[in-house]
């Protein structure tokens, strides 16, 4: 999972614990709408799913999990510091731990120009069904030096230890790989086959915005004629208790749309000399006032149609005070702001996270020019990295950048494996509540469930922003404790729990079977 996730997860968070005193001082026109809008704003919580257990070889899998964990399967920023031993001794291992996956499907090392991403195909029985996909990534982020000695245990040790399963890795995104492998060799010794067919993509590079390999996948299946997935399912929040204000219960949040990625390079190129003799205006100095000037002019604030539906699920389970903001906002109109809406707007923007929420984001990331203190750098770069919202295409962010500069003497050039901003998945429909009822079928009808917007992104953004993958959901089939637990994505001491690793196998051994009423 990107670190950026970690951010963005928060700023649902954050939204929720910011609008703490919004909603105050309407006008009777105000509270007119509010009214039409309470009548409606009822709860969408689905209710009476049975909860059920699904018996699996825990010891067996804990035991295949936790070697996992033991191929160090890094992603470097450096793509040429790329450990090639232990993506092939991680699919030798895969393809022993698992026999009867590896007789029954499909298997494919796929990626552009490294080939470590691997497709697995179920041919479904009836091939005029629309396919589904299960994605998780292979690659973890490294372990910095300097916080080894944070580790209680070994990171790629695969160490089991006081009920849980711990190392990088395990918990992004190893457990997603193995669960859903686990689940289909139990299917698969069950003589169970699947209606349509089903896809499993495990990716290479997530970790570095996965030009190399879900990319290179999604284009392969595109080739190959696939016009429409019937469900798409990746990586994102784990279930976590206590994770809103407010809401005690567990809650489950399902990501239906995620922000583009685009990265940016100014350049300033002049005449260098001593520094004895500087001219009138330096290359850093130029390239510097191009910055400021960029970061003054922010993109607009808007409400993202994902917003309005992760207030219209989550909005009747917060405080009755804010009700009538809420409901503003799950029933506004994307070509028009009320006064609600601008006060929710306006409140999100005083935090950083939640800002990020409104508008595509402008990030200066990187800054280079000069290498002795007594000599003018002939040239200035500077990188700055957007996360679009739907419709800022880069050509638009481009010319934003030009029009907010005025410098003819900076050249932009786009240097990112660019995505745009991704389709938003359907809320409501028979692949939203399948997934809804799996989770509680699973994890009970104790927990809250809700679509929220994901401003980062993970590699199903390659899949989602094409027409024949519109509805991807995104949600890490994990327990977590506490939020505290939430802490070992790309830290220390990451970690799952034993019993908690038994329910993800369940987990998607039942989604299997749900996925036959679609």
């Amino acid at each position: 999972m990107k670190s950026l996730f970690k951010v963005i997860f928060y700023a649902g968070i954050g939204a929720v614990s910011l609008l703490g005193s919004c909603g105050q001082n309407s006008s009777s026109s105000d509270q007119d709408t509010e009214a039409v809008y309470l009548e409606d704003f009822t709860s969408l919580q689905m209710t009476g799913v049975d909860q059920i257990s699904v018996d699996v070889d825990l010891d067996g899998a804990v035991q295949r999990l936790s070697k996992a964990v033991t191929f160090p399967t890094i992603s470097n920023q450096d793509r040429e510091d790329f450990d090639t031993k232990a993506f092939e001794d991680y699919h030798k291992f895969i393809e022993e731990a698992y026999p009867n996956v590896h007789k029954t499907l499909k298997k494919e090392v796929l990626g552009d120009p490294r080939p470590y991403s691997l497709l697995y195909t179920w041919e479904g029985k009836d091939p005029s069904l629309e396919p589904a996909l299960f994605y998780a990534h292979q690659d973890v982020v490294p372990v910095p030096a300097d916080s080894r000695d944070q580790w209680k245990v070994d990171p790629f040790a695969g160490t089991v230890q006081d009920g849980y399963i711990w190392g990088r890795g395990v918990l992004d995104d190893k457990n997603q790989i193995h669960g859903i492998l686990e689940a289909a060799e139990m299917r698969i010794k069950e003589g169970w086959q699947p209606s349509r067919t089903i896809y499993f993509v495990f990716g290479q590079d997530e970790e570095v915005g996965g030009p190399e390999g879900a990319k290179y996948i999604a284009d392969v299946l595109e080739q190959r004629g696939i016009k429409r997935f019937a469900y798409v399912m990746d990586e994102s929040a784990p279930l976590t208790p206590g994770i809103f204000p407010g809401i005690k219960e567990n809650t489950a949040l399902i990501g239906i749309a995620q922000k583009g990625f685009i990265s940016l390079e100014l350049e300033m190129n002049g005449i260098g000399g001593h520094s004895s003799q500087p001219p009138v205006e330096s290359n850093i100095g130029i390239l510097a006032e191009a910055v400021t000037k960029l970061e003054d002019a922010q993109f607009p604030y808007r409400i993202h149609p994902a917003v309005r539906s992760q207030y219209r699920y989550m909005g009747p389970e917060l405080d009755k005070d804010n009700q009538p903001l809420y409901a503003a906002v799950a029933f506004g109109k994307d070509d028009e702001i009320t006064d609600l809406e601008q006060q929710f707007i306006e409140t999100m923007a005083q935090n950083q996270l939640t800002r990020a929420m409104l508008h595509t984001t402008i990030a200066v990331t990187m800054f280079n020019a000069g290498v002795k203190d007594n000599v003018l750098p002939p040239t200035a770069t500077a990188v700055v990295n957007f996360r679009p919202m739907p419709g800022d295409t880069p050509e638009v962010i481009i010319e934003h950048v030009k029009n907010a500069i005025q410098d003819d003497r900076i050249t932009v050039r786009d240097i990112s494996a660019s995505t745009p901003a991704t389709n938003i998945a359907e809320v409501g429909n028979d692949a939203y509540n399948m997934l809804e009822k799996t989770i509680r079928q699973i994890w009970g009808n104790d927990l809250l469930v809700s679509p929220f917007f994901v401003i980062g992104g993970s590699d199903s953004k390659h899949f989602q922003a094409r027409s024949f993958a519109p509805d991807v959901y995104t949600i890490t089939g994990i327990q977590l404790e506490n939020t505290e637990e939430f802490k070992g994505f790309h830290g220390v001491n990451e970690r799952i729990l034993v019993e908690e690793y038994g329910k993800t196998i369940g987990f998607f051994y039942t989604i299997f079977g749900n996925l036959e009423a679609l």
